[in-house]
């Protein structure tokens, strides 16, 4: 056994990204922790989200990952170079910047980014974006309504129609030819998005992010034997309730389990002033 892949998120959109993994590494296990004692991350400090990313983070490592997948967007924007930095013998991956080369690869120069308040006011994409095509236009939509809607089971809701039209259409009126799923959670509001932005390329960061990781594990020599037994984890830091069910949907699979840790107890924020002032900047 090579270990897990350990992969966390605020909540449950996350699964979308563990889902890919799953579809195209089926040999690997996975280590799940959902954020739930702090979900929604989108409206929080910047400070604050890195502390909860950083101590995931060295949580899963603790519990043996062997990589650690960032499936969340405001956690990549202000704690994937911290991380990267305070745990260097372990490969630590975003999603920002697999989504921003998707999205330059379309050959779209005109971009719509949509994703949460924190996500946008990182400027994250943006630069990301920018560094690979320097002639890109950008525009990014905070799209507040979005996560509520979702973890509540909403997405295919006349509600969450209404919500995704009034954040896609001034993005195609802009011209956005090419539309960037800047949040885990928005997969589940693509037949939707697609709908209100006809003609416009979708990308979903988690196909990107899953090659980049094949290409790592692959590199270290720690890819899963076929045929090794896998095993995988789901963890929550706050209530449990619904996951089970709506988690197996965004997973794509059954999930039979869910296991609680507390903040305070099982696993600690931990602050880093120099990506602290790097964020907030």
């Amino acid at each position: 056994m090579t270990g897990p892949i350990g992969v966390f998120d605020s909540g449950l959109g996350g699964l979308t990204v563990a889902a890919e993994i799953l579809r195209n590494l089926p040999d690997e296990s996975i280590i799940y922790l959902a954020d739930t004692a702090h979900v929604p991350y989108g409206e929080r400090p910047l400070a604050e989200i890195e502390g909860f990313a950083l101590g995931i983070t060295q949580y899963l490592i603790n519990r043996g990952a062997k990589v650690v997948v960032m499936a969340c967007n405001m956690s990549t924007a202000v704690a994937l170079e911290s991380a990267q930095e305070t745990f260097p013998d372990v490969p630590i991956l975003g999603v920002i910047e697999p989504g921003s080369r998707a999205a330059v690869m379309t050959g779209n120069n005109a971009i719509g980014v949509l994703a949460t308040t924190g996500t946008v006011k990182s400027g994250a994409y943006r630069r990301a974006i920018k560094q690979l095509n320097p002639g890109a236009v950008v525009w990014e939509q905070p799209c507040s309504a979005f996560v509520p809607l979702i973890e509540s089971g909403r997405a295919e809701s006349e509600e969450a129609e209404a919500a995704v039209r009034k954040y896609v259409e001034p993005l195609i009126a802009n011209g956005a030819n090419t539309l960037i799923l800047g949040c885990t959670h928005y997969p589940f509001l693509r037949p939707a998005i697609e709908k209100a932005a006809p003609g416009a390329s979708i990308v979903d960061p988690a196909e990107e992010t899953t090659s980049e990781l094949r290409k790592i594990l692959s590199e270290r020599g720690i890819l899963a034997e076929p045929g090794e037994v896998t095993e995988h984890q789901f963890i929550a830091s706050g209530t449990t309730d619904g996951i089970a069910k709506l988690g197996s949907r965004f997973l794509g699979r059954n999930i039979e389990r869910v296991d609680i840790i507390e903040w305070g107890v099982d696993l600690e924020p931990v602050r880093n002033s120099k990506c602290r002032m790097n964020a907030e900047r």
